[in-house]
């Protein structure tokens, strides 16, 4: 068993940095896919996710969640947080073999966009309820500077 003092916590966020330094930050999809598999499930505690990783996820944000309440993932061009947590789950289902116990970090969302934070809570949490876990993924605020 990993002594937890050791485990890193994984920040995803394209522009924002958690004041806090004990946080390990990756700026996009690319980045946290290899991190992710650099150090694997056994050395990270918890992941932080944001949902809009780029310019056209902001442009949706500004154009369609905040003055309507909709997200057209179509309109994005980059990878968002979402995607994030669907192939860490992936990942997870398909590298399981390799642990000798459950070894799936606790998952939190600071993105701002309500919509996104939503589809990547339900996301985690039901392949939670479907391990049997409890469903811990919740919004969170992590102070930041950009």
């Amino acid at each position: 068993m990993f002594d937890i003092m050791n485990k890193i916590k994984l920040y995803l966020d394209d522009v924002r940095t958690p004041v806090d330094s004990s946080w390990t930050v990756v700026r996009n999809y690319t980045e946290f896919v290899e991190k992710v598999q650099q150090v694997g499930f056994d050395e990270i505690d918890c992941i932080s996710l944001d949902h809009d990783l780029g310019d056209s996820a902001m442009d949706e944000y500004y154009t369609n969640v905040s003055p309507n309440y909709t997200l057209n993932y179509d309109n994005i061009q980059e990878k968002t947080g979402y995607d994030c947590a669907k192939w860490l789950v992936s990942y997870y289902i398909n590298t399981k073999h390799l642990y000798d116990e459950w070894s799936f970090p606790a998952i939190y969302v600071h993105s701002a966009n309500p919509i996104g934070a939503a589809n990547i809570m339900g996301y985690i949490n039901n392949f939670l309820m479907n391990s049997h876990k409890p469903q811990t993924c919740v919004r969170v605020k992590i102070n930041h500077v950009i």
